[in-house]
């Protein structure tokens, strides 16, 4: 054969072999799932219980992280930003960042900004910041540290990035941590930096005469101190590429001190309405930001945040990093001081989907342990590893020798403070939307806990009961027990109707949601003494609740047998950190509503001991909400 033909044929058969591959790829669908199948040309449908063969939805994505952060280079006078899009018209503006002169560092914009023309954006540094515009006195080190802001023609704010330049004129782009640091899984005896760099570098991370660092070059970083002592103020210096970030963060105390502290809880910061820095691409910017200085004015040790961070429900992976970016962007300032924990909520949704001619047939997107909503969730944010592996392994999986459901590394998970434990639920896993129209196809019910996901807080529970330097202990999950205003019609409730359930290969499980929340509820309230709230999301508003043997919590000729409670539960919403509000319904135990409002809000628990004080104020206008005594 000469040589021109093997060639041809080689190539034909890596082309096959190729198509081939991709299409065993596509053929890989998780195990949990009914009638979805690849045709003859490796495209996946959906066949629902009507017969219909449903595409799948190829919708692009609007914008991407990467798109935003790799779309520049430096120039001769400053940099050029190209975001490979034609069709992106608007503006870019663009300031210094002097991390030496302010606490929380932000770009201080110039007055005008760059023109965004068919993506294309160019900022002259040596003619615009300099002189009396250069208050880091680049002109002299020959280190541009540069916050930019990308918006649309529309004025849809896309993206606040930063970056770093090397040089007076030309410039070129330098190393530099383009997210963070951040401080978290705070413990006595230290914590975990973790930062995002535009290239792989090794970084480093000085403390009280202490070095740590990453072991090889890498983009993330998650760089653990040790040898720290408790309830102690250090500051830390982050170095990368030789230039230096300053912070600090304060340990937390032993347990044993009982050591009075105070820490926050939100949720819902997803876009809202009125425009501006209120839609930061699925953040509400402005009230996230309001929120976080409102914590650290009040001396807070950590922040909860549980769910609906962002817009979400996303076909595209890429877009919902965008989302998140920004959302860590935005609380970044205060998060270099102290932890930040978020949960999942329904809003982190990334989704396979097949087209309808509506909202489309939404699953939890795969492959599970790459592109699963709780993949890319946990891959976004640095929390515990303590947390059940997966639904694998219940009485429900289909096939015990392979992964068949998504993980939930980082999405549940518990962490204690002081005398105080946090258990943080996630009761949008495996979640399918659609999943009450096709049953058939298989997925989780928003607010249904699942079965080894039960277990392991009834485990977790037992655990903490015996730990006798824990006095207190929060749950938190996204949805509420009680809902009260905004989805009485779904959450732990649906309306009392205890028929809505997981399907697994389209086949639905024993429990129904309301028997699955008398489960969980006896678990916090009749089999622990420590429980004393469940802090909740995804009703866009604040309201608290008592929840007692007395509190009626059922159906009118509800036929299955009924939960008796031995004392009294905190039932604590504040989904008020930005979404758009939601006014209050009134269910059967409206009665036992104690305050409701649709305020934004943040709540500040105030542990001293054995007693808990809540206080909750409005960040925007630091009015005060509530107040009443927890414990």
């Amino acid at each position: 054969m000469k040589k021109y033909q093997f060639k041809t044929v080689m190539a034909l058969a890596l082309i096959l072999l190729t198509g081939i591959a991709a299409l065993a790829a596509r053929t890989d669908i998780p195990a949990v799932y009914g009638n979805i199948s690849v045709t003859k040309t490796g495209e996946l449908v959906y066949q629902d219980r009507d017969g219909n063969t449903l595409p799948l939805l190829k919708k692009p994505a609007e914008y991407t992280l990467q798109q935003m952060r790799s779309s520049m280079r430096g120039t001769e006078t400053g940099i050029r930003f190209n975001f490979a899009d034609s069709t992106l018209q608007g503006s870019l503006y663009y300031g210094l960042i002097n991390s030496d002169e302010a606490r929380y560092s932000n770009p201080i914009y110039y007055h005008t900004p760059a023109k965004l023309t068919d993506g294309i954006a160019e900022i002259d540094i040596k003619k615009r910041l300099h002189g009396k515009y250069d208050f880091t006195n680049w002109e002299e080190t020959g280190i541009v540290s540069l916050g930019y802001r990308v918006v649309t023609d529309q004025g849809l704010f896309l993206y606040d990035g930063k970056i770093r330049l090397k040089g007076t004129g030309p410039f070129e782009i330098g190393p530099c941590i383009i997210e963070g640091p951040f401080v978290n899984l705070i413990t006595p005896e230290g914590a975990t930096v973790s930062f995002e760099t535009n290239f792989p570098v090794v970084g480093e991370v000085k403390i009280d005469g202490l070095y740590f660092s990453d072991e090889t070059p890498d983009v993330h970083h998650e760089i653990t101190v040790t040898g720290l002592s408790a309830d102690r103020d250090y500051e830390y210096v982050v170095e990368v590429d030789g230039v230096t970030e300053r912070y600090a963060f304060h340990t937390a105390p032993r347990p044993e001190d009982r050591t009075a502290f105070t820490f926050a809880y939100a949720s819902d910061s997803r876009s809202g309405a009125g425009a501006g820095e209120r839609d930061l691409y699925g953040v509400n910017k402005y009230m996230l930001r309001r929120i976080g200085a409102a914590a650290l004015d009040n001396e807070v040790r950590f922040i909860q945040f549980t769910g609906d961070l962002v817009s979400g429900y996303k076909l595209n992976k890429g877009e919902l990093q965008l989302e998140y970016a920004n959302w860590k962007r935005t609380i970044e300032p205060f998060a270099h001081y102290i932890p930040v924990i978020p949960a999942i909520g329904n809003h982190e949704a990334l989704g396979t989907v097949f087209d309808n001619g509506g909202w489309g047939v939404f699953f939890d997107k795969f492959p599970f342990n790459e592109t699963s909503s709780e993949k890319v969730f946990a891959d976004n944010f640095v929390n515990p590893l303590n947390g059940p592996i997966s639904e694998d392994g219940s009485k429900y999986d289909p096939d015990p020798e392979s992964q068949d459901f998504p993980p939930y590394a980082e999405t549940v998970f518990y962490y204690t403070y002081g005398n105080v434990a946090v258990i943080a639920i996630n009761s949008d896993y495996w979640y399918a939307p659609s999943i009450r129209r096709y049953p058939e196809g298989g997925g989780n019910l928003h607010g249904y806990i699942m079965d080894n996901q039960l277990d392991w807080c009834r485990r977790t529970l037992e655990k903490l009961e015996q730990d006798s330097t824990i006095e207190h202990i929060f749950v938190t999950q996204h949805t509420p027990i009680l809902p009260n205003g905004g989805h009485v019609k779904d959450d732990m409730w649906y309306n009392g109707n205890n028929q809505p359930r997981p399907t697994i290969a389209g086949q639905p499980v024993e429990k129904g949601i309301i028997q699955r929340r008398d489960e969980f509820l006896d678990l916090l309230v009749n089999q622990s003494s420590k429980v004393v709230a469940v802090l909740t999301g995804d009703e866009h508003n604040y309201n608290r609740l008592l929840l007692t043997a007395d509190t009626p919590i059922y159906p009118e000729d509800y036929p299955h047998s009924k939960l008796e409670l031995s004392r009294s539960l905190w039932l604590i919403n504040n989904g008020a950190a930005g979404a758009p509000y939601y006014a209050r319904e009134y269910p059967p135990w409206s009665d036992a509503l104690q305050r409701f409002s649709t305020q934004n809000a943040v709540v500040l628990f105030k542990v001293d001991g054995q007693h808990i004080l809540a206080e909750v104020i409005n960040p925007d206008t630091l009015e005060k909400v509530d107040a009443f005594v927890l414990k």
